[in-house]
């Protein structure tokens, strides 16, 4: 052979190589991600056409496919509207799917791994592909409990099975209708898209786990009275009371929200501070304990860790404060503390659950058409967030806040419930966040609940957690211990 023919052979080989090199990387490296990919319309028009799988809640359709007599073959349906787009998101030929329709789309179009059988087998047979059922954790009595209890109110209600982690409930508002978004009709679709991403109230943010997140206001001084008790104090342990306090190295002045001292004594103890939901007698209790320590009851808790439920979480924080000052309003739920009504569902999950919190999840089961289960929920822990008797203690202190002190409105006759309510700040002239979380029965938990009503409840800072969130727990609560 000549040098031309040669160097001609080495050179087809060379780009015989790349051509297969790069074949492989699309095919097998990248074919994951290029799938998922929101601008790949081979594949989301190929998505259509397959009879996507079902969602349920208990027996309730909250998602189906259903003949539509076009191109696209299946037109994706939520038959109860806004009341489960929290959980399930949307299916839409424009943009990117959200919702366990996004985190769970493999299996709901039957491209999982463990559907690769199931693909052959249709390949073979010439039947039309078909995705997974895929069963939430979700309660439809305690859903529609939570719904009709928020209202027309802007926030959100997350309820968990303490002992599980199961997601019972999942509402945020304002809501939105899926249906539109899931049409078959593109301007009609992205008209539809517009709107919602117009609407002030921003409908498509899921309050419950995402969004802009809040700060928790009281609801943290449970946080604060765990990373206390840990260090050894007691209920017991005396904090100084005054009516009125200066933040170090600050003019800043707090007071607590009753004003005056809290109880009239020179100092209040941590229980009865807790009961009053005292400021002043927190933000001091925090001084002393330190960031470090309350940093690490809260991260026993679950702040700053991702979680997928499937969907991701956004992590709630307890950031590093620039000083005392701001540590001091951290330690009683204001300044940069920000949370998310599911973590703070968690923080009295794990409280309930002895102090054990296991990591929450908002699907049971999926499910082949042929019956055949592909994935099966099983209780996972988290960590242990307190110990039993720290628990035990906690739960009395949170037992007395309902009976007889700040969260009075949780109360159910015949019942003990645990509670704290949170009435959070957010600027000089802003409405207020408020908040409750808590669970019950205290002696056999059944359910952790976590509300968050936000533009202060359409009161300004008149309303307060204890006037407005509190009375939505309740009506959860009640929904499932009268199931």
């Amino acid at each position: 052979m000549n040098k031309e023919l040669r160097r001609v052979s080495v050179l087809v080989l060379a780009m015989f190589l790349a051509l297969c090199a790069s074949t492989s990387i699309i095919q097998v490296v990248q074919q994951e991600q290029l799938q998922a990919d929101p601008r790949n319309t081979r594949t989301l028009y190929a998505s259509f056409s397959v009879e996507r799988g079902p969602i349920l809640a208990g027996d309730t359709v909250i998602a189906q496919s259903v003949p539509s007599g076009d191109q696209y073959k299946y037109q994706r349906t939520y038959p109860h509207g806004e009341l489960y787009s929290a959980v399930t998101g949307y299916f839409t030929i424009h943009g990117e799917k959200t919702g366990l329709e996004g985190t769970l789309n493999d299996y709901l179009t039957g491209r999982a791994s463990q559907q690769f059988l199931d693909r052959l087998n249709g390949i073979l047979t010439g039947q039309n592909p078909r995705g997974a059922t895929v069963l939430t954790t979700i309660d439809p009595v305690v859903q529609q409990a939570a719904w009709d209890a928020l209202g027309d109110l802007q926030g959100a209600v997350v309820a968990i099975e303490p002992s599980t982690g199961r997601i019972l409930a999942m509402v945020s508002k304002p809501s939105f209708d899926p249906n539109p978004l899931a049409g078959h009709d593109q301007p009609g679709v992205i008209s539809a898209y517009d709107a919602l991403l117009a609407d002030p109230g921003d409908p498509l943010v899921n309050r419950s786990i995402g969004g802009a997140l809040n700060p928790p206001g009281s609801t943290f001084k449970v946080v604060v009275t765990a990373a206390a008790l840990a260090a050894g104090m007691s209920p017991d342990t005396q904090i100084p009371n005054p009516p009125s306090y200066t933040l170090p190295g600050t003019s800043t002045t707090i007071t607590n929200s009753e004003g005056g001292a809290c109880g009239g004594g020179e100092t209040v103890s941590i229980a009865d501070a807790l009961r009053f939901s005292c400021n002043i007698p927190f933000a001091q209790l925090g001084a002393q304990l330190g960031y470090d320590a309350i940093l690490k009851q809260a991260r026993a808790f679950g702040f700053e860790s991702e979680f997928q439920v499937p969907m991701g979480v956004t992590p709630s924080v307890f950031p590093r404060p620039e000083s005392e000052a701001q540590l001091m309003l951290q330690s009683f739920g204001q300044g940069n503390d920000r949370v998310t009504p599911l973590q703070m569902a968690m923080v009295s999950a794990a409280i309930a659950n002895d102090g054990e919190l296991l990591r929450p999840n908002l699907v049971e089961r999926v499910s082949a058409p042929d019956l055949s289960v592909l994935h099966e929920f099983r209780p996972e822990a988290f960590g242990r967030s307190v110990s039993p008797d720290v628990a035990a203690s906690l739960t009395q202190l949170m037992v007395a806040n309902v009976a007889n002190g700040a969260a009075g409105n949780a109360r159910i006759s015949g019942v003990d419930v645990a509670g704290k309510t949170g009435t959070a700040q957010n600027g000089t002239n802003e409405p207020y966040t408020l908040w409750f979380t808590g669970f019950a029965p205290a002696d056999d938990p059944q359910v952790a609940v976590a509300v968050v009503v936000e533009n202060g409840g359409g009161r300004g800072q008149s309303g307060f957690g204890n006037t407005i969130a509190a009375p939505v727990a309740k009506k959860v609560i009640e929904a499932v211990l009268n199931r």
